[in-house]
């Protein structure tokens, strides 16, 4: 059961790197005012998704102590995320402002997991 949790977290951080990933190759056409929303990006909010609900039921079968109010907060954020990139995705050029909080809001995601104990 172990290895399967790893197996998710590694997947789970896979998920992540794609998101911020696309944010950052984008940065410089964000200054331009020509920034879009790449496929990974969509996909790799899925993923995160998909590895952490499955990390969150894998935790909770083994009787660990899981932290429902954080999980709850990143889930609200991921939702905002996922939304945002949804719903753009066709675009030929996204809103800096709205682009930008795509990257905060990845950030604040990748915080919330580190820092809240």
């Amino acid at each position: 059961m172990d290895v399967l949790l790893h197996i998710f977290v590694g997947l789970h951080i896979i998920g992540i790197a794609a998101l911020l990933g696309g944010f950052l190759s984008q940065m410089k056409a964000m200054g331009q005012g020509t920034a879009r929303f790449v496929p990974g990006m969509l996909h790799g909010a899925l993923t995160m998704l998909v590895t952490g609900v499955a990390l969150v039921g894998l935790n909770e079968a083994q009787g660990a102590h899981v932290n429902n109010i954080k999980i709850g907060i990143k889930l609200a954020v991921l939702i905002v995320i996922l939304a945002l990139v949804y719903v753009k995705r066709d675009e030929e050029k996204v809103d800096k402002g709205m682009f930008g909080l795509v990257g905060l809001l990845t950030m604040v995601n990748i915080f919330i997991a580190v820092l809240w104990t």
